[in-house]
């Protein structure tokens, strides 16, 4: 019998955060060890942000509910529900939800994500 081809994610990585944003990792490093790409499903609450931050991967950002900001090397962006960005490495980024409802996304990564390539500023 040979080794199967796929794999079923059935219980994704809860990532501990301290904001309210819940993060569901279901393909990446902390969920199954995959270092080339992560995929995870996000809920930012109202008026969230997190710090700027240059990462060392790109990140394709595909919004399902909700309102989403970007600053991207000093260009503001917003994605409504059905739209989506690719953000390339290198760029510095600061991702927020300063709107009255919850934003709802999915994210992938290429490599995966990792805090130590993020480079978040303090």
């Amino acid at each position: 019998m040979s080794e199967k081809r796929y794999f079923r994610q059935q219980n994704p990585f809860i990532v501990p955060t301290t904001d309210g944003k819940l993060i569901e990792e279901h393909i990446g490093q902390a969920s199954t060890g995959t270092g080339a790409y992560s995929v995870a499903h996000m809920v930012a609450p109202p008026q969230w942000s997190e710090p700027h931050q240059r990462p060392e991967f790109d990140e394709v950002t595909i919004v399902v509910r909700g309102r989403k900001q970007f600053e991207v090397d000093g260009d503001v962006i917003e994605l409504g529900a059905g739209e989506s960005l690719l953000i390339k490495a290198g760029a510095r980024v600061r991702y927020s939800n300063p709107f009255d409802a919850e934003c709802e996304y999915w994210s992938l990564c290429v490599p995966a994500f990792s805090p130590a390539t993020v480079h978040r500023e303090e």
